[in-house]
């Protein structure tokens, strides 16, 4: 939510997460990255930042809290937030996440909806930490793949916010526990458009496909599958064993924005300047569909 002024923009936001990694320090980095980009996907800046912690007293010793904090202070130091307190309450099972508040000026701010007929879709991180997570949990997934996915999931979107201020963003949005088929069908839902979505151009984690085609999956999958699959429509070209990907629930993914087609590829090329080179275009806003918001090709 946020509150307006003549010339700014208060910007609260609050995200909590449940441990998928066993490095306290690493779960705190995640849960800060996670939380405080609500901020950026709305082109605000982070100020301040509150710890929000479960915490099984008596259970886990405290030093595992301590490293938790301690990591979660990395990436609110990086963000050039600042970390103004926070509340613990017991609990049988460690959450963390942090209650953030930024500023936008008023007539900057994105949204998660307006994209516009010939807009182009630009994703700024690959897609797949679900099945990835579990695999790890299974003991499926390499340590390349799993250490490729915690890099990108420690990342901050504050760099691809900053790319981003550049150009005419019409919307904007955060990749998180919607997958990339939910969080898409907000923006087509508020947008007078329809997405279209290249499912080859997406960007996919490392050993992502494989996981899926080994069986793995999340307990997310089914629930975004559900909401979301009446109003997609898949063209022959889209392979079925990739099309899972889309509902992949995402822990700190990246931004989905849409801009003008004409200032995409100086978008890209800044990005990826700036050491964002996974982004891709993965599809284009188009007028709207009477029957579809989505279609992938």
């Amino acid at each position: 939510m946020y509150q307006l002024t003549d010339d700014i923009a208060i910007i609260n936001t609050a995200d909590y997460i449940t441990p998928p990694v066993n490095d306290p320090f690493i779960y705190g980095q995640i849960a800060a990255a996670n939380s405080i980009s609500d901020v950026y996907a709305m082109g605000g800046r982070p100020i301040t930042c509150l710890n929000l912690v479960n915490f099984p007293d008596g259970q886990l010793p405290p030093e595992e809290l301590h490293k938790i904090i301690e990591g979660a202070l990395d990436k609110i130091t990086e963000s050039g937030a600042v970390l103004a307190g926070g509340h613990t309450v017991e609990d049988s099972e460690p959450k963390f996440g942090l209650s953030v508040t930024g500023v936008v000026h008023p007539k900057k701010i994105w949204r998660n909806v307006g994209a516009r007929p010939g807009d182009a879709l630009i994703l700024t991180k690959p897609i797949g930490t679900g099945v990835i997570f579990n695999a790890k949990l299974k003991g499926k997934v390499s340590d390349e793949a799993f250490g490729s996915c915690i890099n990108t999931v420690i990342s901050l979107n504050k760099t691809a916010a900053e790319v981003f201020a550049n150009f005419e963003i019409h919307a904007a949005t955060d990749i998180t526990g919607f997958g990339l088929a939910g969080h898409g069908l907000e923006m087509a839902q508020g947008s007078e458009s329809s997405l279209h979505l290249n499912l080859n151009s997406v960007p996919v984690m490392e050993e992502a496909y494989q996981m899926y085609e080994a069986g793995i999956t999340t307990g997310v999958n089914k629930h975004n599958r559900e909401k979301t699959i009446p109003h997609i429509r898949f063209e022959d070209s889209a392979i079925e064993s990739k099309r899972e990907i889309l509902f992949d629930p995402q822990t700190s993914g990246g931004l989905f924005v849409a801009l003008p087609q004409e200032q995409a590829a100086e978008a890209l090329e800044q990005l990826a300047a700036a050491g964002i080179s996974d982004s891709a275009i993965v599809g284009y806003a188009k007028e709207p569909d009477p029957e579809m918001q989505i279609i992938v090709s």
